[in-house]
């Protein structure tokens, strides 16, 4: 019992850190000591959640105790106080966020020399990084409406750090869609509260029906969070977005920001509502990750700037996670089947992360050592910047999805998901998918590769006003790279993490209760 309680009062902890980090770095003046100060609470959150992973898979759940722990802020429990809770997926999602944050504030001393943008840039990266947490680890619908604004708000702010003209215009942009999308989420949750009378998601799981509001809030709650996802046709924010903000702060919404408002998709589709969802709704996500599998990656292939290139990219990747809805279609009947396809996804996510955040860094540094991104002029880059390049490639190959990287391992969990459910056509889109990934990956390391004699549009003077780049800037970008790698050859305690979450066991708890 004492184990237990010490493992609740992490969860405050996980939130509190990164907001006492975010009002130090306010307070504090110097770029180093707020970049120092900043790298001490990511060591200390990222110790936390380490901590609580591993009580989790020695303690945690399973099938005969499926509960969550909970902390009730003050002690009052739902529904009248707020709860933080955490399971197998939540946890793997702090434990994931801490980790990039990390080495994205280790990048970001070296990357932001320039005092008064790093004054700006340290408070509301701590900002992002407290909604990203308090997100994960919510368990009240109002509560996670708050975390999403801070998320948007702090997220807007960061793309629009470079102070120029696409910046802007994308950050504006941006804040159109975040706050459109945040409406449409609260609209959602005010229709259940009014029927149901609480916003706890555990208590609104074990009483909600389906009916004609609750179909209704569901649709809102999705239209909302699909615009913070970026999922085809609604990406249109995203490549101008995470191409013109300076390279962390690409990273860390490529890799985390767009994946909240997924994880919550999940659990709303997944859990909370799942009486109200029907085949037509789940087979229609599908059909939209498809497309955005297809059109992101044609983008890619027609994008020349590296960051766009990598931007398109994420469009395409997301659209992989949108298969897992489609795969629950008949998964109430093999509660196995349900947790292979969650298996997968959330291993997608994960992969996806650490390979995107690689790549963004690399190619930001390409940016700040050549001056540009035009794939184009980038011919002998690989005697340059080898690091950087070799660091790309590694990240692409687990993007396409070969072995031995984490993204083979979430592709394979993928196609074995989408063999089991019998919807074979799926298979066609991942393998398309695939393919096209490869065609616009090897197409950026084929120019990095060739000699710059074959490409007359690199002028002589470009290479000599090249920028020194401090070293510790490449091996960030590489150690993600190779994180990718990392957990492709640690797959099974990824997967009994995500084993102790209540999704997975959601179809088999309401059918014992059916039957009793």
């Amino acid at each position: 019992m004492s184990s237990l309680l010490s493992m609740q009062t992490l969860l405050p902890l996980l939130v509190g850190l990164p907001l006492v980090a975010a009002i130090l770095t306010t307070i504090l003046t110097g770029r180093r000591l707020c970049a120092w100060v900043s790298i001490l609470f990511a060591l200390a959150q990222l110790g936390a959640a380490i901590t609580l992973v591993s009580w989790l898979r020695d303690n945690g759940l399973n099938i005969e105790s499926p509960d969550p722990i909970r902390y009730a802020f003050g002690g009052w429990g739902a529904p009248l106080g707020i709860d933080l809770v955490v399971d197998g997926f939540s946890a793997l999602m702090v434990a994931l966020t801490t980790l990039l944050v990390l080495i994205l504030s280790i990048y970001s001393y070296f990357y932001f020399t320039d005092a008064h943008k790093a004054s700006r840039f340290w408070p509301l990266w701590w900002l992002l990084v407290t909604g990203l947490n308090a997100l994960f680890l919510s368990a009240d619908m109002f509560n996670i409406y708050v975390t999403l604004e801070i998320i948007g708000l702090s997220a807007v702010a960061l793309v629009a750090l470079q102070g120029n003209r696409d910046a802007l215009t994308a950050a504006l942009r941006y804040l159109l869609v975040g706050l459109s999308g945040s409406l449409c989420y609260l609209l959602g949750v005010a229709l259940l509260y009014r029927s149901y009378g609480t916003l706890d998601l555990t208590q609104l799981s074990a009483i909600v029906e389906p009916s004609a509001l609750t179909g209704v809030s569901l649709a809102l709650i999705s239209v909302g969070l699909v615009l913070k996802t970026a999922l085809f046709p609604l990406h249109f924010w995203l490549p101008l977005a995470h191409g013109s903000a300076p390279a962390p702060i690409s990273a860390a919404l490529s890799a985390l920001v767009v994946k909240a408002s997924f994880y919550l998709l999940a659990r709303f589709w997944l859990d909370v509502l799942e009486p109200a969802t029907t085949e037509a709704g789940l087979l229609l996500l599908g059909v939209l990750g498809s497309m955005a599998i297809i059109w992101g990656s044609v983008q890619a292939l027609r994008a020349h700037r590296l960051k766009l290139i990598v931007a398109y990219s994420t469009v395409a990747q997301l659209g992989y996670l949108f298969l897992l809805f489609p795969l629950q279609i008949g998964a109430s009947a093999a509660v196995g089947q349900n947790v292979s396809s969650l298996n997968a996804v959330a291993y997608f996510i994960l992969a996806h992360a650490c390979a995107k955040a690689a790549m963004f860094l690399a190619a930001g540094n390409i940016m700040l050592s050549e001056g540009h991104d035009d794939v184009r002029r980038l011919s002998g880059l690989a005697s340059r910047m080898p690091l950087s390049l070799f660091t790309f490639a590694i990240a692409g190959a687990s993007l396409i999805g070969l072995p031995p990287s984490a993204g083979f391992i979430a592709k394979w969990l993928l196609l074995n998901a989408t063999i089991d459910s019998e919807q074979w056509w799926w298979l066609i889109v991942i393998l398309a998918g695939g393919l096209l990934a490869a065609s616009y990956l090897f197409r950026v390391l084929n120019i990095g590769f060739s000699s710059p004699e074959d490409h007359d549009s690199v002028l002589p003077s470009e290479k000599l006003t090249m920028k020194k780049l401090h070293p510790v800037m490449s091996l960030c970008g590489f150690a993600l790279a190779m994180m990718a790698i990392f957990f492709g050859f640690n797959a099974q305690w990824i997967i009994d993490l995500l084993n102790l979450n209540p999704l997975s066991t959601l179809s088999s708890l309401v059918d014992n209760r059916v039957a009793l």
